[in-house]
């Protein structure tokens, strides 16, 4: 599932259009070692994953949780999905404007 975030975090960290992924799917065959992880201050509580290397925004990529997000522009292949909602629309900066018909929520679709 695709979804993009409209949070100041996400914005910031340039991982704002992300994938969930499936624990058991994920295969990382090399470059561990260059995951960095920059852990925030509360109320923030998702973890940040970069690449040491390039500094490409990664997402949530060392998660233990059996679903976590992964930045969209992680993939080198194309994505058989479009995106389905877009979230804390609220903090959304005046400028994006959104271009598509997914669903909009004011925070995190559970809230």
């Amino acid at each position: 599932m695709m979804g993009t975030c409209h949070c100041t975090r996400c914005r910031k960290s340039g991982a704002s259009t992300f994938v969930f992924v499936q624990r058991e799917s994920l295969n990382l065959t090399e470059g561990a070692d260059a995951i960095v992880t920059y852990r925030p201050q509360a109320p923030y509580k998702y973890n940040r994953c970069f690449c040491r290397h390039c500094g490409t925004s990664l997402g949530e990529i060392t998660s233990t949780s059996d679903a976590f997000p992964i930045a969209a522009n992680c993939f080198d292949d194309p994505l058989a999905m479009t995106n389905r909602f877009h979230e804390f629309v609220k903090e959304k900066p005046d400028w994006y404007s959104i271009c598509d018909e997914a669903r909009q929520f004011p925070e995190h679709p559970h809230n």
